[in-house]
């Protein structure tokens, strides 16, 4: 299973290509109006759960500008709940489960390894996977989708360009293979979830094709911004720092430029998925902002 995982987790950091699959799929463009002067009204709550841990030994590959050469560090690897009166919506699905119970595996620059799967962090607050209507990944690597098999039941919320990206060739449809056959509803641009402006899919393409980030307008903490990769450290949003393995870089700046202006516009708290300070931040389930 190590070859197996590692593998894996190798090829989707660096996948690249273009295809689609159709199984139940319907289509919707929302506009980014919704993104921009919302108060928030509905009482939404935001869980953060611990989906795995990554160890980098050399953070090279993380920056095109080659300053990072040497480095090492951590990552930790997060997925979210936001629960709505009208559904719940899992963001981003962690490490595969199987790591569960076996030592961490090794390949190359990673050293991946997960405590708990999502079936036990929901059963924490007293749901199971069948509770859950909608998911959503900010993108396809391997880190962000690794508990979609968990998820049957689930109309999956996609950008059309991540979904064509995920089936582009037979070993990324190998991959990706939990998402077959699941209701999908496909969109471009940015997708108001709800349709009530509380919780919207943000189109930030670069990463990979069809990469997404999510905003959150909380009653009482305000709006939160979920990067998705967009970032994966601090230092990498306060440097502008560009992965080698993005798909296309000047796509990433300017999703960058777009992604800082709305946190700009919104005074959101911006919470970057990978950086251990700001998840550490974040209350632990049961526990929630609201």
């Amino acid at each position: 299973m190590k070859n197996l995982v590692c593998a894996l987790f190798m090829f989707s950091l660096f996948m690249t290509g273009c295809s689609q699959y159709e199984h139940r799929i319907s289509t919707k463009s929302s506009s980014n109006k919704s993104t921009g002067n919302y108060v928030g009204s509905v009482p939404l709550k935001l869980y953060t759960f611990n989906c795995g841990n990554i160890e980098v030994s050399d953070f090279d590959a993380f920056s095109s500008n080659g300053d990072y050469a040497g480095q090492g560090g951590k990552l930790v690897n997060t997925c979210y709940l936001i629960r709505h009166p009208e559904g719940d919506l899992i963001w981003d699905l962690g490490l595969p489960h199987s790591l569960v119970g076996s030592e961490p595996q090794i390949d190359g620059i990673f050293t991946v390894s997960l405590k708990s799967p999502l079936t036990d962090l929901l059963e924490k607050i007293d749901l199971t996977v069948t509770d859950i209507e909608f998911m959503s990944i900010s993108h396809s690597h391997f880190d962000h989708t690794g508990q979609a098999s968990l998820f049957s039941d689930v109309e999956w919320l996609v950008h059309e360009d991540e979904l064509e990206h995920m089936f582009s060739t037979d070993e990324s449809k190998a991959q990706n293979i939990a998402f077959v056959g699941l209701n999908k509803t496909t969109f471009s641009e940015n997708y108001d979830v709800f349709g009530d402006g509380s919780v919207v899919i943000l189109e930030m393409p670069g990463h990979t094709p069809g990469h997404t980030a999510l905003q959150v307008n909380l009653f009482e903490s305000g709006p939160i911004l979920l990067t998705g990769d967009l970032y994966h450290r601090a230092e990498s949003r306060k440097l502008q720092r560009v992965p080698r393995f993005n798909t296309n870089e000047s796509q990433t700046r300017g999703s960058m430029i777009a992604f800082e202006r709305l946190a700009t516009e919104l005074g959101a708290r911006v919470i970057i998925q990978h950086e251990a300070i700001d998840v550490a931040r974040l209350p632990k389930p049961p526990r929630f902002l609201k």
